[in-house]
């Protein structure tokens, strides 16, 4: 498993896919939070600390994690590389897993750049290191558990289809659903005595959670058992195909 998953993060490179994406993290990052005007401009906020990196990372991560995971199974699947994978002592899991371990290596690689935001804001604050270093450290775990369940259900949505545009769209709408909507769907007014629990199960309520700095064992929870469902969601799918 991890001979695979060096050997999956390496592809990315080698294909420039992984230059490609951290690049265009960074970029988007850069041009959102430094450049222009919008409500995730960190010098308009008035204040020392990032939170338009953390508003904006889960609508960024929303396309370019499905764009990494899209071909990892879907591929494997259509050139027939996955039967001679599993010719191999390399079991579905363990496929899957490796898979799974290369494309948050990626995203990490993407995150560890942005730490020269928190340097920025802490020596160019006002007065120096007026930053809360608890929700900043919070957020990033709570980015980072949020990539996982992306990743997980970008993993899904490949082992589902051949047709990697298909896996990339599936996985964009799941992790939008994901996301926000449980907090649209407690905002209907039939459901509004029961809009806690929708919020509960939508990845939003957790992460927000995180990223105020407490680090709850029910939120850590929900994010391992959402990644869990969805790369043994793609476990099943990979054994089906000798069903």
């Amino acid at each position: 498993m991890i001979s695979l998953a060096k050997k999956e993060f390496n592809a990315f490179f080698q294909s420039s896919t992984g230059v490609l994406i951290i690049c265009a993290y960074l970029i988007l990052n850069g041009l959102f939070l430094w450049l222009l005007e919008v409500p995730f401009n960190l010098i308009q906020s008035g204040y020392a600390q990032l939170d338009g990196l953390f508003m904006l990372s889960p609508w960024v991560f929303l396309f370019l994690i499905p764009a990494i995971g899209m071909k990892m199974l879907s591929d494997e699947k259509r050139t027939g590389t996955l039967e001679w994978l599993l010719t191999k002592p390399i079991s579905e899991w363990q496929i899957i897993m490796g898979k799974y371990f290369a494309g948050m290596t990626l995203i990490l690689f993407s995150l560890i750049p942005t730490f020269v935001y928190v340097i920025t804001i802490f020596y160019f604050g006002n007065p120096k290191g007026n930053i809360d270093i608890g929700a900043t450290i919070g957020s990033y775990i709570g980015i980072f558990l949020m990539a996982s369940c992306y990743m997980s259900i970008s993993l899904f949505t490949s082992a589902i289809s051949e047709n990697s545009i298909i896996a990339f769209v599936s996985a964009v709408l799941l992790c939008l659903f994901f996301y926000s909507g449980f907090d649209q769907i407690a905002n209907l007014k039939d459901l509004e005595f029961s809009g806690l629990f929708w919020m509960s199960l939508g990845i939003n309520e957790h992460y927000n959670s995180i990223s105020r700095g407490v680090i709850d064992f029910s939120d850590i929870t929900y994010f391992f058992v959402l990644s869990f469902i969805f790369l043994s969601s793609a476990q099943i799918i990979l054994k089906s195909r000798n069903w």
